[in-house]
């Protein structure tokens, strides 16, 4: 007797398993009679093994599986599995076969305001960086030639800050094409071209010009090299001549003791610089009301706005000439043509870029001389002020005058008097050049 169920033997095996059937119902999907078996005793289920997330794709459907009939229960099965791929159907695994039929996203969102202030920080160590280095380069450049320790007898300070401005006739650097191309001449040593005393305080800044043949009292002097004190001999002589005679210190002293004004810092450019930083900043422009033309500074210029460059921004600075005024134009005309360069030259497209910053501090921080305890904050004060004259929140005017010997111009006693007065007090100047 066989041992199979339901009567099977082997001879009619081959007429149900390996052959085809009439029925419409697939041969695979027919359920095998079986012996319904007693139920075993529960069994732990093993734990699922851990799942890692899948990268996030289109989830495809699966294909039907056949099952052997038989499920973790025991028990009549109708021959389909759940269709899980990953895990039981309650699992929560992440990635695919999740609890919900879908998949979790493996890759967090990213934190935008973190890299934000990651990016920000950055910047602002790279600014602070930059700004440092500039500033260690630019100070290395300045040449602190100047002891102002030397001026004897010094007035008081008063309120603000007076700088004296100083134009030579230098020409060191200059090439002989240079001395011919802007028609400085070869003269050794150097004079003073232009004075000027820039007041910045409270009250906003005053430009106050100095003629070069202003006749000037020369009052005694510590030699800035020898040290011997020289005593005054109450001689009378142009302001320029204080310079020729002992430099920097004899020419502060000399304007100190005809103004009872304090100076506190010196500042002086020469040809070949002045014309260096109009270049690289492009030209400076202006609007020049009268065509004049003058053969000794090589000006030759048409009434109207026009953009100047080195060359001929010098020939009009110096020009004296072609003027009825001679020495009182040629120094109005020198605080036009500064204010608009200073206020041309702290702009956004200079400060910015570093392609016009650097070459325009290069020449002028390598052509400029200044005293010893000048800084850089003192000399962008300084420039931010000579700009501030042209933005309506200054003055600009010559020492007052009275008179003249025939060749030297005297100064009004009573107003320069009044002109220091307000100057060391911070107050508003009211004195006129007439």
């Amino acid at each position: 007797m066989s041992d199979r169920p339901g009567g099977w033997t082997d001879d009619n095996r081959d007429d149900r398993y390996g052959r085809g059937s009439d029925s419409a119902q697939p041969e695979g999907a027919r359920v095998m009679r079986h012996v319904q078996r007693q139920p075993g005793p529960p069994q732990q289920r093993p734990a699922p093994p851990r799942q890692y997330p899948a990268p996030p794709q289109q989830r495809r459907p699966e294909p039907p599986r056949y099952s052997d009939g038989y499920d973790d229960n025991s028990g009549y099965d109708n021959g389909y599995s759940s269709g899980q791929v990953y895990g039981g159907g309650n699992g929560g695994g992440r990635g695919y076969g999740g609890g919900d039929g879908g998949y979790v996203q493996g890759r967090p969102a990213p934190d935008w305001r973190r890299r934000i202030k990651i990016g920000a920080l950055t910047l602002v160590v790279v600014v602070l960086a930059v700004s440092i280095g500039t500033y260690f380069w630019a100070d290395s450049k300045l040449k602190r030639e100047v002891d102002l320790s030397n001026v004897i007898e010094r007035p008081g300070e008063g309120d603000g800050t007076n700088y004296l401005i100083v134009g030579s006739d230098s020409r060191a650097g200059m090439s002989a094409e240079d001395k011919k191309r802007l028609h400085t001449g070869s003269a050794e040593g150097k004079r003073t071209d232009s004075m000027m005393i820039l007041h910045d305080g409270s009250n906003g800044p005053t430009l106050i010009s100095l003629p070069r043949d202003s006749n000037v009292e020369i009052p005694s002097y510590k030699g800035s090299d020898s040290g011997k004190l020289y005593p005054g001999r109450g001689r009378f002589t142009k302001l320029n001549a204080a310079y020729a005679e002992d430099g920097p210190e004899l020419l502060v002293r000399t304007v100190e003791f005809n103004t009872g004004l304090h100076i506190d810092h010196y500042v002086e450019i020469g040809f070949g610089g002045f014309a260096k930083i109009v270049d690289a900043i492009g030209g400076v422009e202006l609007d020049i009301p009268k065509a004049f033309k003058d053969k000794n500074s090589g000006a030759d210029f048409q009434a109207g706005k026009q953009t100047l460059n080195g060359e001929q921004s010098l020939a009009f600075v110096r020009t004296r000439y072609a003027f009825a005024g001679s020495d009182l134009d040629r120094t109005k005309n020198q605080q036009k043509f500064l204010a608009a360069l200073a206020s041309q030259t702290a702009t956004p497209s200079t400060i910015l870029n570093p392609f016009k910053l650097y070459p325009t501090m290069g020449a002028g921080l390598d052509t400029l001389i200044v005293d010893k305890d000048m800084s850089l904050w003192d000399l962008g004060n300084m420039f931010f002020a000579m700009k501030g004259v042209t933005g309506g929140d200054g003055k600009s005017m010559n020492m007052p005058i009275s008179g003249s010997t025939g060749g030297n111009l005297v100064w009004d006693k009573a107003k320069v008097k009044q002109l220091v007065q307000q100057l060391n007090d911070d107050e508003k100047v009211t004195v006129s050049s007439n």
